[in-house]
């Protein structure tokens, strides 16, 4: 049965997105750096110490891929985090979301792929056009910024996958990307300490952006077609627009919701109709890295 794996993905989502939307309301204590040290620091601790990488054993291959994924892990999550900070985070995910989709446009060569890239694109124009009013013109570039970013992670996870580091690999990627954001986000960090509420968000942040969802998706790619997870993954822009509104009061108008439901529907037919997306750890996005 797919349906309990397929669950799993879509808890993943719920959660990351969640964790994201927590993330923005400690944004004024601890600083879009100070937040994303906790999550990735928290992330690469778990994992080092369940998974328990056998790093001595890798290859100078598996070494590059883990080091360029969490670069690149760095650069998405970070540059989503800024833009969190101005824009609606049903925008933010929907715009980002572009990097990996005209990835899997290059990846292909069907015409019915090049018509859902222009379907997605078209997606991302409405939220141009709405820059300055709905969608802050600056968060719109952040956000595709972290697209780009995202693009390199899917890239770099399946050169990881390959190298045959497995999960390993992800703990290390999480590792690089906390010590390249460490400089920018340790007082942040640490202020955490002085205040029971901080420190209880900066762990909620850690536990629903990082751990569990890449936890829940090891366990459901297990079991479930990565073209499956891929499909369930193109609910990330909705995810982040229900998370925006119930947790940080977000309403978006009606073009960016017709832009969000655009490029989810890109999203979902290009991975549906033959587009094989890299695995969470070998992988990804969600069709789309977890934002």
């Amino acid at each position: 049965m797919r349906s309990a794996p397929g669950l799993l993905v879509v808890m993943s989502v719920a959660s990351a997105q969640s964790g994201s939307a927590v993330a923005r309301t400690l944004f004024g204590d601890l600083g879009p750096a100070g937040v994303l040290t906790w999550r990735m620091g928290f992330a690469a601790l778990v994992f080092a110490v369940v998974v328990r990488p056998p790093v001595w054993t890798w290859t100078s291959a598996a070494w590059r891929a883990a080091v360029l994924l969490g670069v690149f892990a760095a650069g998405l999550t970070m540059l989503s985090y800024l833009a969190l900070r101005i824009a609606p985070q049903g925008i933010v995910v929907t715009a980002s979301f572009a990097g990996p989709l005209v990835l899997a446009l290059v990846q292909t060569r069907r015409v019915s792929d090049l018509l859902w890239a222009l379907t997605a694109a078209g997606g991302v124009a409405l939220l141009g056009l709405r820059a300055g009013a709905d969608v802050p013109a600056a968060g719109l570039l952040l956000a595709l910024a972290a697209g780009v970013c995202g693009a390199g992670y899917i890239v770099f996870s399946a050169r990881l996958g390959g190298a045959g580091s497995g999960v390993g690999g992800l703990a290390v990627s999480f590792a690089v990307a906390a010590l390249l954001v460490l400089p920018f986000g340790f007082g942040g960090a640490v202020r955490a300490f002085g205040e029971s509420r901080l420190l209880g968000g900066a762990v909620i942040v850690a536990l629903l952006a990082g751990v569990i969802p890449y936890t829940l998706e090891m366990i459901a790619l297990r079991r479930l077609p990565t073209r499956i997870f891929g499909v369930l993954m193109s609910l990330q822009p909705a995810g982040a627009a229900v998370a925006g509104l119930l947790i940080l009061g977000q309403r978006l108008g009606p073009l960016p919701i017709v832009a969000l439901t655009l490029v989810s529907l890109a999203g979902f037919a290009l991975v549906r109709g033959g587009y094989d997306a890299p695995s969470a750890h070998s992988r990804r996005t969600d069709s789309s890295p977890q934002v």
